[in-house]
């Protein structure tokens, strides 16, 4: 039988098991209604007035945390946000930058069930245009700010924060970070929230985590066909549209050499010890002997993009009348190019594939510079590694080079490392439509972030 003592303990350990519950409900949905009004701000190109506006609520939130020095550059129909935390005991350490961007891609809303830019939550998820690519890290990173400063953490080193405006088009607001802007925004290293993350099996086991230290670089060709036309009622053998369509054909069945690297070697390497089946046989088959064309085929059909340059068909036009016969067609050539591979080097690779009837030019400014790997560091892979254990003990940590272009590569060009970090995780096997119909976000793994952050920055920029 209880004692009375025994009984009153019980009750206050009840008292404050559903008073930290509260809490933690009420801090969710703070933290699910800013993710809201950051979603549902519409940051798609050629809207300058809806930047100004998520500005404006991002410049309110660093306040809270405690974050007064906030610089916006206005450029190209659009703005970059540059905020600093200054080191409060310095250390003598060079700062660190936390990057995201505030804009998203464009949505066609009779294309969606719902309206794109309407937050919603369904079976688990958080919907929305951005909630996933990137509006999810960025929000993360402004809470996991706020809550540090609430609990009086005193960085050792400045924190920069970069968040820019053109990401998903030009690029300029890093390019110019990079360059012109380089004083407000030089760190010893960035930690990218566009790149990195993990993923969580259904059942609760972690799958692991990612840092991505490379990336392809980006570029778009043209291909231009062009004829003298006629009438269709006369047609000619040299048909602008059959001659883009043969180079387009030509490009499809085209594999461009295997390639390996200082990053896509790391990941190899890590998943062969830990994959037994059939996709760590053909890691380990890609290993011994990268130059393998049949495994880097196998490999790059289970994860595309892993293994070499990739070139797609994105955009099509051709001709100008239904009864004549076509003058010009032309398309638009998409290519994720394998980093130390040069640009010039691709397009004459598809000059080659398209045929003297069809002309390949690179699209002025699509590109994202051609950079190397960020070198490898163990204290960094190990603040990760312990930031994550604070949810997911012993989740894997692996280094990867990404398939998509991010803000990092302007970075990295110019001399900064770029760690592409995340906390956020989301399921197996499950999708989450970034650039798609009904993008979303796993809301456990949303919320799951904050610590993940705030962890990592007690590690890399604390005592």
């Amino acid at each position: 039988m209880m004692g009375q003592k025994t009984l009153l303990l019980a009750g206050l350990l009840g008292l404050t098991t559903t008073a930290n519950a509260q809490a933690s409900s009420a801090q969710q949905a703070a933290e699910r209604d800013l993710f809201a009004k950051i979603v549902e701000i519409p940051t798609v190109e050629g809207q300058p007035a809806e930047f100004k506006k998520l500005i404006r609520l991002l410049t309110s939130e660093f306040r809270k945390a405690g974050i007064t020095n906030v610089i916006v550059k206005d450029h190209d129909n659009t703005q970059t946000l540059i905020a600093r935390w200054p080191a409060a005991k310095p250390s003598g350490k060079r700062p660190i930058l936390l990057m995201a961007h505030m804009d998203v891609v464009a949505a066609k809303a009779s294309d969606w069930k719902y309206p794109p830019f309407q937050f919603r939550e369904e079976g688990g998820y958080y919907l929305g245009r951005g909630s996933n690519d990137n509006k999810a890290a960025l929000t993360g990173i402004v809470l996991a700010l706020q809550y540090l400063h609430a609990e009086k953490f005193a960085p050792t080193r400045d924190i920069i924060i970069l968040f820019t405006g053109d990401e998903e088009t030009v690029g300029n607001g890093a390019r110019l970070a990079a360059v012109e802007w380089r004083d407000l925004i030089d760190a010893e290293y960035a930690l990218n929230g566009d790149a990195g993350g993990g993923s969580v099996f259904p059942d609760g086991r972690v799958e692991g985590f990612g840092i991505q230290i490379a990336e392809k670089t980006y570029a778009d060709f043209r291909l231009t066909a062009v004829n003298r036309g006629g009438h269709s009622s006369t047609p000619r053998p040299d048909n602008a549209i059959y001659a883009l369509a043969s180079a387009l054909t030509a490009i499809e069945r085209h594999r461009f050499p295997a390639m390996i690297n200082d990053a896509t070697r790391a990941s190899y390497e890590m998943l062969a010890k830990g994959d037994s089946g059939q996709y760590g046989e053909l890691v380990r088959r890609f290993l011994a002997d990268p130059q393998d064309r049949e495994t880097a085929d196998l490999l790059e059909a289970m994860d595309p993009g892993s293994t070499r340059t990739r070139c797609v068909a994105t955009m099509l036009s051709g001709g100008h009348a239904p009864n004549a016969l076509p003058q010009k067609a032309e398309a638009n050539v998409n290519c994720r190019i394998f980093p130390s591979v040069k640009i010039e080097d691709v397009r004459q690779q598809l000059q080659a594939l398209s045929g003297p009837d069809v002309t390949v030019t690179a699209v002025e400014g699509s590109q994202t510079p051609e950079t190397a790997p960020s070198p490898m560091r163990d204290d960094i892979t190990q603040a990760y590694r312990d930031a994550v254990a604070t949810r997911f003990p012993n989740a894997p940590v692996l280094p990867f080079q990404s398939a998509g272009a991010t803000d990092g590569a302007f970075l990295r060009a110019a001399g900064i490392p770029v760690y592409g970090f995340g906390g956020l995780w989301g399921i197996v096997g499950q999708r989450e439509g970034a650039h798609g119909l009904d993008e979303r976000v796993w809301a456990e793994g949303f919320h799951g972030q904050v610590p993940i952050w705030m962890e990592m920055l007690r590690r890399v920029a604390g005592t």
